[in-house]
């Protein structure tokens, strides 16, 4: 599987994830992005032993999409510095089943996640182990049973953009975990991190990336994307 890098230095490397793999190695041993990642800086610059590169960010592994790596761990404190004070803005496109309830706003919801079954529940906020997730949105498209979504996180909580919307009555198109009653078995899940942005660790430079899906397969081909702002 070829790696598509879409920014590289000394420092860091962006690539685009694909979709249906792991960011690192679990337990189904099947190929990670990480081991690709590495395996590419080790063969274009003939790197003897272990190459290193730090796990800055995760998408889960059906999604698909723009994600940094560290080359340093210099950088790889750094940007981890960014990530906690959400100095990275990372945003998404979604195509939802239905409709949501206005065009654009922000939802708030308190998150647990059940790590032995790895699905989250939207809980009480006096929930002993519940996290905020806060998320911005802007409806960019519709029809007549699906709509485009930008999606911007503010928090970073596992599987937050599908639960969120799914707690709107708006589930993503294919996700088998949080939209079993409205998605076929086999529909891959329509969630794309297109949009990076981040502060270089060494220049202070602000480095953005935009990635797009293969806008080809369904059923991102419903929608003229390459037309619309997605600023």
């Amino acid at each position: 599987m070829k790696l598509n890098v879409r920014y590289e230095d000394n420092h860091l490397l962006i690539v685009d994830k694909p979709v249906n793999i792991p960011v690192q190695a679990d337990a189904s041993k099947d190929l990670d992005l990480l081991t690709m990642a590495k395996t590419y800086i080790k063969e274009k610059y003939n790197k003897p032993g272990q190459v290193y590169l730090g796990l800055v960010h995760r998408l889960d592994r059906p999604v698909g999409g723009a994600i940094v790596f560290a080359r340093t761990s210099k950088a790889a404190s750094r940007l981890a510095d960014q990530l906690r004070r959400h100095k990275i803005d990372r945003k998404y496109l979604a195509i939802c089943r239905g409709h949501l309830t206005a065009d654009s706003g922000h939802l708030v919801d308190f998150l647990y996640k059940d790590r032995r079954k790895n699905i989250s529940y939207v809980v009480d906020a006096n929930h002993d182990q519940a996290k905020k997730a806060i998320l911005s949105y802007q409806v960019i498209a519709s029809q007549s049973d699906l709509s485009l979504v930008k999606v911007a996180l503010e928090t970073g909580r596992s599987h937050q953009i599908r639960l969120q919307l799914a707690n709107q009555d708006c589930p993503l198109y294919g996700d088998q975990k949080y939209g079993q009653a409205v998605n076929q078995p086999g529909q891959q899940i329509a969630l794309w991190a297109y949009h990076l942005s981040l502060t270089h660790p060494t220049t202070k430079e602000r480095i953005q990336v935009t990635s797009l899906p293969d806008l080809t397969t369904n059923p991102w081909q419903q929608f003229d994307i390459a037309s619309l702002d997605l600023t």
